[in-house]
């Protein structure tokens, strides 16, 4: 969706007084178009959110000079309408998270984190909110394949005739992204695109996150607050994860749209909700419904429209743009240190399976990016000694190993090509001579006359 130039990115104000962390947050909510404030202390938060327009408002719950919470509950006395708070908590503090959610606040997440998790909250709390980020954070085209061309091709025509998606997909291959881009067309930039991961949500706290809840509803409730069916009307309601609902939400999901009313809890008025549907799921629901795990009424109303999206490795031209895609994203936000991917390690990474799909790929790219001293993306950028690096993936090894068979096989070419000359073959890679050493030593390479 194509955004003029002119129009202001959306500001975040993330409150962080971790300077590792502050800065790699920065960073990547910069790639995903948004322009943010980064505040180490609760004073400097406080000036911030005084004197510029927020977005989203991160904030950690622990300060060096106040508590991110009470900070939270006094502005919210001072000024009601504040933009969305969301917090990062460490597990511990989690009653205290519900708690703020409870007093008002929009939503939080628990460290360790994924980034992407949070990128995915704070993306969906902005839209959410009526602020849609520019195009320098976005691209609507979903690849370059041919399975992927037929679903962007059939969207405008499905946005029109359809109230009700459902995206199933592997987890990573982009199924919000197909979902918002099914919003676009139906509703435009202006309608809010509501985005809820439902496995994400407590069973204790998905009711009234989904339906609202008035005043008093509950102990903590001070002030009414709309849910997501509410929050979601005249656009878009993406249910990631459907198949983790439970049961018993799935029956009050059902009832919402077949009347299409709700009632808060604590609430005695019916208030009428209107909104378009996507469901996302990684799971069969189908074989789930034979197993008394999901509705099969339900099944069949959220599936009008199917749409699978394939997994990466069945769509190896959507690789090579994709990494080229992220490379670029990286590029404008950091154009004093452009990257590019060297063709060979290019082709390398094009025949790797991507078990993670396009969020693993994503990682590699960014990672490799900020992680290479030189402006070439090699093989080496992709992996390296400090490889425990959260070890999160249980894919980084494999990627690791397959990277570095091809870069030995593409040395061993070259000094080959130069009869194991060390000075010639350093000249052909462009690297010096003690560099070439270093490498070979750590793939197990001679040169020809050291044997």
């Amino acid at each position: 969706m194509a955004t003029p130039d002119s129009t202001p990115q959306p500001r975040i104000c993330l409150i962080e007084d971790d300077e590792i962390i502050g800065e790699s947050l920065s960073d990547r909510f910069r790639l995903e178009g948004f322009d943010v404030d980064w505040c180490r202390t609760g004073a400097e938060a406080r000036d911030a959110l005084a004197t510029r327009r927020h977005a989203v408002v991160v904030s950690d719950i622990r300060l060096p000079d106040c508590n991110g919470g009470d900070l939270f509950i006094e502005l919210l006395a001072e000024a009601p309408a504040l933009p969305p708070f969301l917090f990062m908590t460490a597990f511990g503090a989690i009653e205290r998270a519900v708690a703020l959610i409870k007093a008002g606040a929009a939503d939080y997440i628990t460290k360790p984190f994924d980034p992407d998790a949070l990128v995915a909250k704070v993306c969906a709390l902005a839209e959410r909110y009526g602020v849609a980020r520019t195009a320098s954070g976005r691209d609507e085209r979903l690849g370059v394949s041919p399975a992927m061309g037929r679903i962007a091709e059939n969207m405008p025509r499905l946005a029109r005739h359809t109230e009700s998606l459902l995206i199933t997909g592997e987890s990573g291959v982009g199924k919000e992204h197909v979902a918002r881009l099914f919003h676009y067309h139906a509703a435009g930039g202006e309608a809010p695109f509501v985005a809820v991961n439902c496995a994400a949500i407590p069973e204790s706290l998905i009711e009234s996150e989904l339906f609202g809840y008035e005043k008093g509803a509950f102990t903590g409730a001070a002030k009414a607050r709309r849910g997501y069916f509410e929050q979601a009307q005249g656009g878009t309601l993406f249910l990631d994860e459907i198949g983790d609902m439970p049961l018993s939400m799935q029956a009050k999901l059902l009832r919402v749209l077949q009347e299409h009313r709700l009632q808060r809890l604590g609430g005695e008025t019916t208030i009428a909700v209107d909104f378009r549907l996507v469901c996302a799921t990684h799971c069969d629901l189908k074989a789930m419904v034979e197993e008394g795990r999901f509705r099969e009424d339900l099944y069949y109303r959220i599936n009008v429209i199917h749409l699978r999206i394939p997994p990466l490795r069945e769509r190896k031209e959507d690789i090579v743009w994709f990494m080229q895609h992220f490379v670029e994203a990286f590029n404008r936000a950091h154009p004093e240190e452009a990257r590019r991917i060297d063709p060979r390690t290019q082709e390398a990474l094009a025949r790797y399976p991507w078990s993670g799909n396009v969020r693993e790929l994503k990682h590699a790219v960014e990672r490799a990016c900020i992680l290479s001293p030189g402006p070439v993306l090699g093989a080496d950028a992709f992996f390296g000694e400090d490889q425990d690096v959260g070890a999160e993936a249980p894919t980084s090894r494999p990627l690791a190993d397959y990277l570095m068979d091809c870069e030995r096989d593409y040395l061993r070419m070259v000094l080959e090509q130069h009869g194991g000359h060390m000075t010639h073959s350093a000249e052909a890679l462009g690297i010096t001579r003690k560099t070439l050493w270093e490498k070979m030593r750590r793939l197990g390479l001679q040169a020809r006359d050291d044997a």
